[in-house]
């Protein structure tokens, strides 16, 4: 069975690697930040919105790795206790920006309507396309709404976890995400009927 948030290493590999990493061995860290790395510098460049900081973000979770090992509970599982590692860097190091009060401030009572999320059917092209303003989308969110969007679906965090992760009370982190869910359901709306135009139809009936 693979890792599920690596590549290619399956479980009885990636356990193995894990035993030999406890002992210190340079060429298994080496193998962890083959297999994980694009994940941890995804994660990284979500939270931080910026791919430069995201590089220097990923690269010092994988320096201090080993250090971070100490506290590993062998009980959970590598790759969803390597995502907490990344994301309590990531917010360690926004809150070093000194944007703490304009990430963490509560937002206001008003509960905006439910939009409806119903997608339609896209030709592949569309589909790649869509991708890509998915992830435009969550990069334009503001902080305080994209970290906990992203600590919940990307890295698959309890409600209790984020609000652990962010200071923040429950009740808080389920206002942010559902406003956040609100904005990216407007943006890709607006993507969507951009797809169905007149112009891009008849653009997609002249494709093989």
């Amino acid at each position: 069975m693979r890792t599920g948030l690596g590549g290619s290493m399956d479980e009885d590999r990636l356990s193995a690697v894990l035993g030999r990493a406890g002992s210190g061995d340079a060429d298994a860290y080496a193998e962890l930040f083959r297999e994980f790395h694009p994940r941890v510098l995804a994660l990284c460049r979500y939270l931080l919105g910026s791919s430069e900081d995201a590089e220097d973000a990923a690269s010092e979770v994988f320096s201090r790795l080993q250090r971070s090992m100490k506290t590993y509970d062998v009980a959970l599982p590598f790759p969803k206790w390597l995502m907490s590692v990344t994301s309590h860097h990531c917010v360690d190091l926004l809150r070093r920006r000194k944007v703490q009060q304009r990430i963490f401030d509560a937002p206001d009572e008003r509960t905006p309507e439910a939009v409806s999320a119903e997608r339609s059917p896209l030709e592949e092209l569309v589909s790649v396309e869509q991708q890509n303003a998915v992830r435009k989308a969550i990069a334009a969110l503001p902080e305080r709404s994209r970290l906990p969007l992203v600590l919940r679906y990307y890295n698959e965090l309890s409600y209790d976890e984020i609000a652990a992760t962010l200071s923040l009370s429950r009740a808080n982190v389920a206002t942010l995400i559902f406003r956040a869910k609100q904005e990216l359901r407007d943006a890709l709306g607006r993507t969507e009927k951009m797809f169905k135009s007149p112009e891009l139809a008849k653009s997609q009936k002249g494709m093989p």
